[in-house]
């Protein structure tokens, strides 16, 4: 019965997102396909975005899943409201590639900014850990945030040099 106490993690909450990620991104444009996006980025990008992007992805399963507060019930809800703007953002790139809005600064980079609204809704969930983590809730959303960054500024180079073909 102990062992269940673990399973019962903010983790769960990225199984959707890693589905949606794994299932749907062989069917975004050819920009988005590794070879293309990872193509010569800086390093500064390259290792903080993945040392960033490690650790948002790890930390929840330390986070304790709860909704007994209106804080966590709200984190929820920002939580689920991320998540379809994430999945909603990634809908035009696949089935119009070529619209105004997936040509678009806006459209283009929307994979990279929207995380932000559920990586914040995970962090007012998993305000308790099982492990001894003072001020969980603040340093998990701050990382988020860094990471949330750096993923835009990785988007940004990539739209950049799509505009720019050398």
């Amino acid at each position: 019965m102990q062992a269940r106490k673990y399973l019962n993690n903010c983790f769960l909450l990225l199984i959707p997102i890693l589905v949606w990620n794994l299932v749907l991104t062989p069917y975004l444009p050819v920009s988005f396909s590794p070879d293309t996006f990872w193509n010569e980025i800086p390093n500064w990008i390259f290792y903080t975005e993945n040392t960033l992007r490690i650790i948002v992805m790890a930390m929840p399963a330390v986070m304790v899943l709860s909704l007994k507060t209106e804080s966590q019930k709200l984190g929820f809800g920002c939580y689920l409201s991320g998540m379809v703007l994430y999945f909603l953002s990634w809908l035009p790139l696949i089935l119009f590639p070529n619209s105004t809005w997936s040509l678009s600064i806006f459209g283009f980079m929307a994979p990279a900014y929207t995380p932000i609204i559920w990586l914040t809704g995970i962090g007012l969930i998993g305000t308790s850990s099982f492990l001894n983590i003072r001020n969980l809730t603040p340093i998990y959303i701050s990382l988020s945030f860094l990471f949330v960054i750096v993923h835009a500024i990785h988007a940004f180079v990539v739209y950049q040099r799509l505009q720019d073909p050398v």
